[in-house]
């Protein structure tokens, strides 16, 4: 897999900020990841110095006398010259109108004063390094797996969420990983937090632990929640129905965030700013798959799916050319590989993948990482791992360079 973040690499900031001891704090942060720092109280000696040393960040204050950050990052933008740096606003004011237009006027993040150190050097580095984090919650498919024989993989279900550099928060399904993801945020001591909760079809290991995620409960917090309609039902009614005090005491309405939903069908769409693709997968019902783009790199989701025996008559060599097109050259293809081929004769029509077809798919669309995801609630951590030779054995005979791999509940990779 691609390798986590690792040490920072040194880099020259020049801080911009009126108010010593919050100048002084971000600059200590800094130093002490071993970056060089400047710091300047006038907005106007700031930007002169900007200009003249080409810095890789700069972090700016909102509220400054002569000339206020939002100004400053402006006439940076503005400037050719400094389509590369970095700019970071960060503010004592709470106000979401404040955020949204620091980033409109071209600032790569906004935080929150007081900043909390490890938060604030996280945020520099993912966008100095310009990285998506992509963390698997939940890796198992049907069934959380509790117990002995589960503790290298983890039991939870379905969940992944990928981590934008400039602050866009994915969620793909809400199996039980999903409620570890809410309790994260929450630990985090973050104000506000919002996110997009993206849903590949409405089975049950798809949706029942979304009303355990805490964050929806939060005054303040944004979330909307993408998905596929059925028939008359849209992605609203099928989250509302199983919690509507037959099957969960606590209905929608208790939600304290602002909760929207958007229903998908086989599309393009515009989501926080960034290219999402949508595909209609082989499985029971109206279920999707997933492209995200980020720049020239790409991530697909393609769970549940079934794609079947070369010798079964229900194999479509039309249906695997397009899903090789759509995820063509991926960074990272987590899909559904529910069986091994000697465990899938007897699966067949139950809307799953066999390891064979698996490779096939990855190694005919070049991409870079196939991820085996959705594990049957039968299968141990040994029977993961062979799984994983398997597939492995299977691209070395074909001759391919696809790296493959099985992520583990709660491991971080980025691309």
């Amino acid at each position: 897999m691609p390798d986590d973040l690792g040490a920072a690499e040194q880099r020259r900031f020049i801080i911009v900020d009126d108010d010593r001891v919050a100048a002084g704090h971000a600059a200590a942060l800094l130093k002490r990841a071993g970056h060089a720092v400047d710091v300047f109280q006038s907005s106007l000696e700031g930007l002169e110095a900007i200009r003249r040393e080409k810095p890789d960040g700069v972090v700016t204050d909102i509220m400054m006398p002569d000339m206020d950050g939002l100004e400053l990052t402006q006439r940076l933008r503005e400037d050719p010259a400094h389509a590369d740096t970095r700019i970071f606003v960060f503010s004592g004011k709470a106000f979401d109108y404040d955020r949204r237009r620091a980033l409109e006027v071209g600032a790569d993040a906004f935080i929150q004063k007081p900043i909390k150190g490890d938060l604030f050097l996280e945020t520099v580095e993912r966008i100095l390094n310009d990285t998506v984090e992509v963390k698997f919650w939940g890796v198992r498919g049907t069934l959380p797996k509790p117990g002995p024989d589960s503790l290298k993989y983890g039991g939870q279900t379905n969940c992944i969420t990928l981590n934008f550099p400039r602050g866009q928060f994915f969620v793909f399904d809400a199996g039980s990983g999903i409620r570890e993801v809410g309790d994260s945020l929450m630990k985090a001591g973050k104000t506000r937090t919002e996110g997009k909760i993206f849903i590949s079809h409405p089975h049950w290991d798809h949706i029942n632990a979304l009303p355990f995620f805490a964050p929806l409960y939060v005054t303040g917090n944004d979330y909307e929640i993408l998905g596929p309609s059925h028939g008359s039902m849209g992605i609203g009614d099928l989250v509302s129905a199983q919690m509507d005090g037959a099957y969960f005491p606590i209905t929608v309405r208790e939600f304290g965030a602002r909760v929207t939903f958007r229903d998908l069908r086989e599309g393009t769409y515009d989501v926080a700013g960034l290219k999402v693709r949508t595909m209609l997968l082989s499985h029971p019902g109206y279920c999707l798959g997933y492209r995200v783009e980020y720049g020239e790199r790409s991530f697909c989701y393609i769970t549940d799916n079934e794609l079947f025996l070369p010798d079964s008559e229900y194999h479509s060599p039309e249906y695997m050319d397009q899903l090789a097109d759509f995820v063509r050259g991926a960074n990272l293809l987590v899909t559904d590989s529910t069986y091994t081929d000697d465990e899938y004769v007897s699966k067949v029509g139950w809307g799953h993948s066999c390891l064979s077809q698996v490779v096939e798919l990855a190694c005919k669309a070049e991409v870079r990482e196939l991820c085996l995801y959705h594990h049957d609630p039968s299968q141990d951590d040994a029977a993961i791992d062979e799984k994983l030779r398997l597939a492995t054995e299977m691209i070395a005979e074909k001759g391919s360079n696809v790296r493959c791999s099985a992520p583990a509940e709660g491991m971080s990779v980025t691309f």
